[in-house]
Parts: structure tokens; sequence; C-alpha cells
């Protein structure tokens, strides 16, 4: 059985379609459409998210934080992610953590579907204008560490790199009043001209779940 891995076109399993490229494993991509509830990957994971991951032993992983280190920790040659025991693995997970906790659920859920926190519709626009405003703050540590640095170790590209790709495009996305962020814009910049980025984009734009 051949491992399989669920995603969708502009969501954040973009990450682990990147590290799954730029690690050259064999896993077969599968496109869904999030809205649909027949989707092939509901069957698995219930919660109708992604990305999801079927192992080749038929195993069921979920969630950015889980699956990025699995999916680095299956070539360890290709420098993702540091080995285990070591200060700079730590790290790596602590800017996925933080990626994962501060700016996509701490920030974005509530940009993209304030409803979620509030019913009323004068209530939901508060509840937006807020998160943006948590959002500046909590790219501050990210702008800090891009200073005069190609990644967020300074040295190699990292599972905590693909993760934060995916948030630079949704930043610029957001407009003018985060141009400020000229560290990520330019971190942004290379990300996207990335072979393994332009291939996951190329890929998911243009196959049909």
């Amino acid at each position: 059985m051949r491992a399989t891995l669920f995603v969708s076109p502009g969501a954040c399993s973009l990450a682990c379609h990147v590290v799954v490229l730029e690690a050259g494993l064999p896993i077969h991509v599968v496109p869904v459409d999030l809205r649909d509830p027949a989707a092939p990957h509901r069957a698995v994971n219930p919660l109708g998210r992604v990305p999801t991951l079927i192992t080749a032993a038929g195993e069921v992983l979920t969630e950015n934080s889980a699956l990025l280190p699995y999916l680095a920790d299956q070539s360890p040659s290709s420098g993702l992610l540091a080995p285990v025991g070591t200060v700079l693995r730590a790290r790596t997970q602590a800017w996925v953590g933080y990626l994962n906790a501060e700016i996509h659920t701490g920030c974005f859920r509530a940009i993209n579907r304030p409803q979620r926190y509030c019913l009323d519709m004068k209530g939901q626009a508060t509840v937006r204008e807020q998160a943006l405003l948590r959002l500046q703050e909590a790219l501050e540590p990210i702008e800090s560490a891009l200073q005069d640095r190609a990644t967020l170790d300074g040295e190699h590209f990292t599972i905590a790199d693909a993760y934060l790709g995916v948030f630079g495009a949704w930043v610029r996305a957001l407009g003018a009043d985060f141009d400020r962020f000229t560290e990520l814009h330019r971190f942004g910049r290379g990300y996207e001209q990335r072979a393994s980025v332009m291939r996951a984009r190329a890929w998911e734009s243009t196959t049909q779940p």
C-alpha cells in the first residue's frame, strides 16, 4: 500500500505537500474539496481537515504539528528536521508550535471564520478586527527572527519554513496594513521561488478534487 496525503488548494496542507517534495517521499498526494461532505479524507478523518495522511501501513495521521516532523523523519538526509535530542530540533519544533497556535489558530481562524466566535454580524466584524491586530503582534517575533536570514534558523530550510511560507502568502493577501513586515515578505518571495513550492502550487492549482 502506498501512503496517501490529502491536501486542499489554498489550505495549510501546502506545508506538508512541500515537505513531501523536498524530501522526495513516495507519497500519493490527493486533492480534496473541504466543502464536500463526501470528500474521501472524511472517511478516515471525521473532522474533515487537511492535511490527513494514510501511511503505507494504513495508519491515519493528522495535524501539521504532527505530520511535518513525521514526514521529515522519513528522510533524515533531507535536513528538514535536526536529529532527535538536539537543541536545533527543539527550536524548529518550537516554531512549528508557535505558527500553529499563535498564527494559524490564534489569528487566522478568527480572521477567516469570525462566525465561529460570534453569531452577530457586528460582533463578527469586531472579532476579525481584533484578530488582525493580534496578528500584527504575533508576527513581530517572526519578523525579528528573519533579520538578515533566509530561514528561521538562519541556515537550513526546515519544516518550520515550509509552514511559515503558507502564512507568508496569507499575510500578503491582507493588504497594506501588513506591508511593514518586510523581512517576512522577503522570506515569502524566496519561498515562492523554491522548486518544491512551485511544483506543489502548480499541481494544486491544476488538479481538480
